[in-house]
């Protein structure tokens, strides 16, 4: 038996919106400005009491083609994952890891404290903590 389902244009319109976003963030995620390929490396943000944790895997990129800013509490992450060529020429039958720059900007919190920021990077992970402020941090208080 078939249902009547009542047309509502705003829902269809709103649909049509989010997949021409999803279109154009693919897009643009895919391409830079200049027409290079940009990708955009997986990362997580935990809060702790006392710092913010930022973990981004950005494997296959040397240590020394990644930088690190924090400019008005933007944590901006950037690098390039080099293409190693080859002599000869081959053609590929699927080909699914990223090559070229990347970039990340992480809106952070005003309690943060900047000049105590440290990086590491092991086996293809960046790890950045970012320690809260002493007044920012979470403190009992006794009631006496």
């Amino acid at each position: 038996m078939a249902r009547l389902v009542r047309f509502d244009p705003f829902r269809e319109l709103e649909a049509l919106r989010r997949e021409m976003e999803r279109v154009f963030d693919t897009f643009l995620a895919e391409r830079g400005l200049e027409g290079e390929f940009v990708w955009t490396p997986p990362l997580e943000v935990k809060e702790t009491d006392d710092r913010y944790i930022v973990r981004m895997d950005i494997p296959g990129v040397n240590k020394e083609d990644i930088k690190i800013e924090v400019t008005d509490n933007t944590l901006i992450v950037s690098g390039e994952r080099k293409e190693e060529k080859e002599e000869k020429e081959a053609s590929y039958y699927r080909r699914e890891i990223a090559y070229g720059s990347f970039y990340r900007a992480i809106q952070l919190p005003s309690d943060i404290d900047p000049e105590k920021i440290n990086a590491k990077y092991e086996n293809g992970v960046l790890v950045i903590e970012i320690p809260k402020s002493e007044k920012a941090r979470k403190r009992e208080i006794k009631v006496q």
